[in-house]
């Protein structure tokens, strides 16, 4: 899913990009991306491009992330359960 996050005045915007698509994002990001082992997505960093801060928004960012089975058990459902 799309997340954005912010740290100080730098706010990073991160979507899930298609396979085969690669990581597009600049330099702070991309060695944070690339250290979580995540292959395929989209950024864009807004406001102050303080590399400091652009770190810390990205981690940030991740780390608000859930997986569909997180958030799957903290609504109650079962995986493969219908709606």
């Amino acid at each position: 899913h799309e997340d954005k996050a912010k740290y100080g005045t730098s706010e990073v915007f991160m979507k899930p990009a298609s396979a085969g698509t690669g990581v597009i994002a600049g330099r702070a990001v991309r060695a944070v991306v690339e250290v979580a082992g995540i292959t395929n997505i989209l950024t864009k960093c807004y406001g102050s491009r303080n590399y400091h801060n652009v770190v810390k928004a990205t981690i940030k960012g991740l780390a608000a992330m859930k997986s569909n089975e997180m958030s799957l058990k903290q609504r109650g459902k079962i995986k493969g359960e219908e709606a």
